[in-house]
């Protein structure tokens, strides 16, 4: 590498290969270019997935605290749904004995849990797992593909 002093400024001349000093124009090469473009596209990637993981934390986090509301909101449920059970019983019980009332509720969570079981099966059987219309779409894509080669 040759070095030269111009107006007490240090230049420098990078040699090639061939052992030749060229001195690098203004005009940028074609490859400088494209380096300088790679890695401006990796900066601009690597901060959209740094945007994008900052994005996903903040609604994981709050969909978490979401969740944990709506599990102490079913918690409550619950305890209302026992509660108004025991005083349901409690109730019955000045109208029958305490045993029969016991009975009487028990029945009728026992109705409404078949219930609820014997229409979720039903609807779970009208589930399909496999997405019907997009095979079927892909299959016509299929078929056009190959009409258009033939």
């Amino acid at each position: 590498m040759a070095i030269s002093s111009f107006r007490n400024a240090t230049v420098r001349h990078d040699t090639g290969p061939s052992g030749s000093t060229r001195t690098p124009s203004a005009d940028p090469s074609v490859g400088e270019l494209v380096g300088e473009i790679s890695d401006d596209l990796a900066r601009l990637v690597r901060s959209e997935i740094d945007l994008a993981k900052a994005e996903i934390k903040e609604e994981a986090s709050r969909a978490g605290k979401a969740a944990g509301m709506l599990g102490g909101a079913g918690y409550a449920g619950h305890l209302v749904l026992l509660l108004g059970s025991l005083a349901a019983v409690f109730g019955l019980a000045h109208l029958v004995d305490l045993a029969w009332a016991t009975l009487i509720v028990t029945a009728f969570w026992a109705l409404v849990g078949a219930a609820l079981f014997l229409t979720g099966r039903k609807r779970m059987r009208d589930v399909h797992v496999k997405p019907e219309r997009t095979t079927e779409t892909l299959k016509e894509d299929a078929r056009w593909a190959r009409s258009r080669t033939n």
